[in-house]
């Protein structure tokens, strides 16, 4: 596996939302932009509307990818999911979803093939102080 950063980010949101499809999530967006704020995926399950931060790694990993979405990354999630609920991609959504920030961490082994999946829903709950 071409083991380049954008390679293994793509392969590793692919896979992430794969897993997000098969639990009953419908995908609506993949790396939705707005300047310089970007989300992995939005996903809406049920009222639910997932925002996922996907961390992709090939083994071995010095540390756990998603111990990598620290303070700093939860606020650029949080001001990059304002700017998606503010935008005209929100209009065709119900107007009472629930908005949860999630966390998913895709590590492949050898030649990708083979890869782990952990999926933390309601990884952190913003919190404004």
């Amino acid at each position: 596996m071409r083991t380049d950063r954008a390679t293994v980010g793509r392969k590793g949101e692919e896979e992430a939302s794969s897993y997000l499809a098969r639990l009953g999530h419908r995908i609506l967006a993949r790396n939705w932009r707005n300047g310089h704020l970007e989300l992995d995926i939005i996903s809406l399950q049920g009222n639910e509307l997932h925002i996922v931060e996907v961390k992709s790694r090939v083994a071995p990993v010095m540390a756990e990818p998603e111990q990598n979405v620290r303070r700093d990354k939860q606020r650029r999630m949080v001001a990059a999911a304002n700017a998606f609920l503010h935008s005209a991609d929100r209009k065709a959504l119900p107007a009472d979803l629930e908005i949860i920030f999630d966390v998913m961490s895709v590590v492949f082994f050898g030649n990708g093939a083979d890869f782990e999946i952990e999926y933390y829903p309601n990884a952190f709950i913003p919190l404004y102080a």
